[in-house]
């Protein structure tokens, strides 16, 4: 069988579809389809692709090469099933009580809290129903289907199901009406990207959007400038991490501009959730610190936070969090270190699990202590790291 066949095979179940019912979806003959599960055909049609991820709900290269996928824990998987049932059944019919636009935006607004306060699991259990009625909506409430798309796509990649983050995305990009909007779900398809360790491609996505939006500085409105920053922000972030010193400061250095430009912290419209600002820009000032192997650095860094009105997110303060955490063990700091992972698990329970860099943290800690304590014990078993 081809590593198409398989993914159609694999796709349909999940979705519950017998072949004759995604021959009736997507338009491809039924015995095209067995042949293709069966490994009958070593290279279908591309046509024929196209048409079976849009009824299967995938991205067409999902059934074209493997994609870099790492699988979230059991539990999680559990916790999301329905989140994954929506976002993989063919397009939704009309509900007998048809949505309004109105009504999914009042939804997505009482959903938002949950993903700002990290309480996923509340939010998983909101999230079907939101897609699905998002999903029927027509053309004019657009706008809204892609909001609730770039929802599902950040609280996946929270989760680590970088796989359904990305059907989610994708789609929220391909329906997006507006440069701002569009630009949102790059921004966030850049994120999962550089998640996954591809970092070309989310190089390349945030550096071609960011080219794209780049605005006159002296006319820019704060919206154009925020939106233009973040990008900035996800561009150097995948630079650094690809070894690319040069575009990872230059990069920085435009979003620096833009943040001063504006002058404090914003929420950034058509984002959700994201803001941006100095504070932003030094944050990512210090993670960088990290990745050049600066630990002093992204401490004094750390130490003259901008205080603003506006502050980033949940998500990128504990993220920020750990990264004071690392810094902290690099140095030797292990009661700092483990301490600052400790307020940063406190404040995000649900997100902290999923952090690899909360688990590389605690390995330095434990592997250079020399009795761990129950504390730390108990939060390696939370991480899942064996010892």
């Amino acid at each position: 069988m081809t590593y198409a066949g398989k993914k159609v095979k694999e796709a349909r179940k999940r979705t519950g579809l017998t072949r004759r019912e995604l021959a009736e979806h997507s338009g491809v003959p039924l015995s095209a389809i067995r042949q293709l599960e069966q490994g009958g055909r070593s290279g279908p049609p591309m046509e024929t692709l196209l048409a079976l991820a849009r009824a299967l709900r995938l991205p067409t290269m999902a059934l074209v090469a493997e994609p870099d996928v790492r699988n979230p824990p059991a539990e999680t998987y559990e916790r999301w099933a329905q989140v994954r049932t929506e976002l993989m059944r063919p397009p939704a019919r009309e509900l007998d009580v048809p949505a309004t636009s109105a009504g999914v935006a009042a939804a997505l607004a009482a959903s938002v809290p949950l993903y700002r306060e990290h309480r996923f699991s509340e939010l998983a259990s909101v999230l079907p129903a939101l897609l699905r009625d998002a999903d029927t909506l027509p053309d004019e409430g657009r706008g809204v289907r892609v909001r609730v798309l770039q929802l599902a796509a950040s609280a996946l990649t929270h989760t680590r199901q970088f796989d359904l983050a990305e059907i989610a995305v994708r789609r929220a990009l391909a329906e997006g009406q507006d440069r701002m909007s569009a630009s949102a779900s790059a921004n966030t398809l850049a994120w999962l990207l550089l998640r996954q360790g591809r970092l070309d491609e989310a190089l390349s996505l945030a550096t071609r959007w960011a080219d794209d939006m780049e605005p006159r500085l002296s006319r820019a409105s704060t919206a154009e400038l925020a939106t233009w920053g973040l990008l900035l922000l996800r561009a150097s972030g995948a630079a650094a991490r690809n070894n690319q010193v040069g575009v990872a400061a230059d990069t920085l250095r435009l979003a620096r501009s833009a943040a001063t430009a504006i002058g404090h912290e914003v929420d950034a419209e058509h984002q959700n959730v994201r803001t941006f600002g100095p504070t932003s820009v030094r944050m990512l000032s210090v993670e960088d610190a990290l990745i050049k192997d600066r630990p002093d650095v992204a401490l004094r860094l750390a130490e003259n936070m901008p205080r603003h009105s506006v502050r980033p997110t949940r998500s990128v303060r504990s993220r920020h969090g750990l990264d004071v955490a690392n810094a902290h063990a690099r140095l030797g700091q292990y009661t700092e270190a483990f301490g600052k992972l400790t307020e940063v698990q406190a404040g995000s329970p649900e997100w902290f699990p999923h952090q690899t860099s909360a688990r590389d943290t605690l390995r330095i800690i434990i592997d250079r202590s020399r009795t761990p304590t129950p504390e730390m014990r108990l939060m390696a078993k939370t991480l899942r790291l064996g010892r």
